[in-house]
């Protein structure tokens, strides 16, 4: 798979007029990426605890007096030097693109009130869509679903029709940005942010190595499920901060869970009993990862057995086992540590070996 960005969180909509600025593209070494966002009010306080930090807050702070009292889009480009980029946890000067818009929560028709809305509803079912919004001081916004279905407009069909296309392939890659739209009308620069579900990593078995996969993925930021029939095993004091501990049937949890792109599921009960049931139902999801714990003969088995079920090959091909790169692992938190290392190569379309021999890539682009 492509290396999907980290999907900006999900907004939270202030309950009076403000300016929502959006960080839409940096250059130079920034920690904040394209979908930071900055909520303003009309009487120049910033709403929430967010920021997009240095010296670029006071600037969209009083761009946003302006865009609230002109209702018109405006986009700040500020160069930084050293200091200025110090000041905003950039490693070296460079630039930063911001996108500032009106919002105003008591129109209906408002365009960051409806697609953002429209958005989160999306995400919450499962689902990922890309929001894009003109750069040229245009007030439209444009929503486009995975089945390829928009809401709101741009300005005109012939646009909306473009963004449409480039939106799709921008789905299908996992990547937000800017980009130039050509319409028969001329060009239009837009920004095109990505809205998904978190990553999600759920664990089935409340194993050993269940424990220490739970909490290495929680430092790298996953939202995490353990999923267990045991409730003796599946127990906050053995998984602490876990996102779900779910108990009951396997394969019942199995089949009610919204998986997607964004999803990596492993197996780690070792239990044909519990297994197979498990992996029918999730083979029929669009996880990006299925790791199973087991053997080379047992995993020949498993695929044997379900392939006489009617699990189609190439269903059967998307499992992982025996699971986890091969780093010689024996403890139950090297284990761990291989299989978390899989999936993220898996989720991200990276090979998984050695970055010596890795050939270079080209340098990055705003």
């Amino acid at each position: 798979m492509p290396n999907p960005e980290t999907p900006p969180p999900a907004p939270v909509l202030p309950g009076r007029r403000a300016a929502v600025a959006t960080l839409v593209a940096t250059k130079g070494s920034s920690p904040r990426e394209a979908g930071a966002k900055m909520w303003v009010d009309d009487a120049g306080g910033i709403v929430g605890a967010v920021t997009i930090g240095g010296c670029v807050d006071a600037r969209v702070i009083e761009v946003s007096r302006e865009v609230l009292a002109e209702r018109v889009p405006r986009v700040i480009d500020m160069d930084l030097g050293e200091e200025d980029a110090a000041a905003l946890g950039m490693t070296c000067a460079g630039s930063v693109e911001v996108l500032v818009e009106p919002y105003d929560p008591e129109s209906p028709n408002d365009p960051v009130r409806r697609t953002l809305a429209m958005a989160a509803s999306e995400v919450a079912a499962g689902r990922q869509v890309m929001i894009v919004a003109p750069l040229g001081g245009a007030t439209g916004r444009l929503i486009v679903r995975e089945s390829t279905q928009r809401a709101g407009t741009l300005g005109t069909p012939e646009l909306d029709m473009a963004a449409s296309a480039e939106a799709i392939e921008r789905l299908q890659s996992g990547i937000s940005g800017v980009a130039d739209v050509v319409t028969p009308a001329g060009t239009v620069r837009c920004y095109f942010e990505r809205h998904a579900p978190p990553p999600t990593l759920t664990v089935f078995g409340a194993t050993h190595v269940a424990q220490p996969l739970a909490e290495m993925a929680r430092l790298l930021g996953l939202r995490v499920v353990v999923v267990d029939g045991r409730d003796a095993f599946a127990t906050p004091a053995r998984f602490p901060g876990v996102d779900e501990l779910l108990v009951g049937m396997p394969s019942e949890i199995a089949a009610k869970l919204v998986l997607g792109p964004t999803s990596m599921v492993v197996l780690l009960s070792h239990d044909y009993k519990y297994d197979l049931p498990v992996l029918r139902t999730v083979l029929e999801s669009r996880a990006a990862y299925i790791g199973c714990l087991g053997s080379a003969r047992r995993g020949k088995a498993m695929l044997e057995f379900l392939a006489e079920q009617g699990v189609k090959p190439e269903h059967l091909a998307r499992v992982r086992i025996p699971v986890g790169l091969d780093i010689g692992a024996k403890s139950p938190a090297e284990i761990a540590l291989s299989v978390l290392g899989e999936a993220l190569a898996v989720t991200r379309g990276a090979s998984g070996g050695s970055m010596r021999d890795r050939p270079p890539r080209p340098p990055a682009t705003a």
